[in-house]
């Protein structure tokens, strides 16, 4: 039903991304609308695929690891889709751990030359 469908312009509200982004995300063939002239209209599987697309790169994901595994669904189906998810998810989350201990190394050394040039300060 063309009802449900969103606009361009609609979508791109709708996420509150960039024509641009939305432009790119076609363009690498994580979205494909449906087109009526130079018209583009998103229905129910675009906006579900968006959804995983925003949440997928809000957790870190490359945008090539996305389009794998939502054609993982399309080829394969919903099981083997969950299964990569599985394995997505494991291998980003050690990369989260790897990014934290980082993130905590350079805040102690901050920490500690600040400290540092503090007491200099004060001497």
């Amino acid at each position: 039903m063309a009802d449900d469908r969103l606009s361009f312009k609609e979508m791109c509200a709708q996420f509150d991304v960039t024509p641009r982004t939305l432009r790119y995300y076609e363009y690498i063939e994580l979205l494909q609308p449906d087109r009526e002239g130079r018209s583009r209209f998103y229905g129910a599987r675009e906006r579900a695929r968006m959804k995983l697309i925003l949440r997928g790169r809000k957790f870190g994901f490359q945008l090539e690891d996305i389009r794998q595994w939502l054609m993982i669904y399309e080829k394969e189906g919903t099981e083997a889709q969950m299964r990569a998810w599985v394995d997505l998810a494991d291998g980003q989350l050690k990369e989260l751990d790897e990014q934290r201990k980082q993130l905590e190394d350079a805040r102690s050394e901050l920490q500690d030359l600040r400290d540092s040039v503090a007491t200099e300060l004060g001497s």
